[in-house]
């Protein structure tokens, strides 16, 4: 069965940086495109990146263009989000997924920017 787990999430200041690592098995890592998602306190499910099976194609929601980079090494069956110039409304949960909604993912992994 499929299994994701986050981890790398802790609390910093505005304008510090985190990388996120998400740990994938159960599943034919490599067909897959992979997906950020996150959850701020009281709010929805937030995509926040993709990235295709090879590695070659990614994408980013509009909040977080130019701050934030996702990466995959299917040889090792990881995602990676590097996080810089990281924002209080950054604060969330995070959760690497295989679909962008966010069905199927792992039990996240705490981001909190604060001063």
């Amino acid at each position: 069965q499929v299994q994701l787990v986050e981890s790398g999430g802790d609390m910093v200041q505005p304008g510090g940086s985190l990388r996120l690592s998400c740990a994938a098995s159960g599943f034919t890592f490599d067909t897959y495109g992979m997906y950020w998602v996150r959850q701020a306190p009281g709010k929805g499910l937030e995509w926040v990146s993709s990235i295709s099976m090879s590695g070659a194609g990614t994408n980013y929601a509009e909040s977080v263009k130019n701050r934030f980079a996702i990466s995959r090494d299917n040889a090792k069956n990881m995602v990676y989000l590097q996080m810089n110039n990281l924002k209080a409304e950054d604060t969330a949960l995070y959760y690497c997924a295989i679909d962008p909604a966010g069905r199927t993912k792992g039990q996240g992994t705490q981001v909190t920017v604060s001063s």
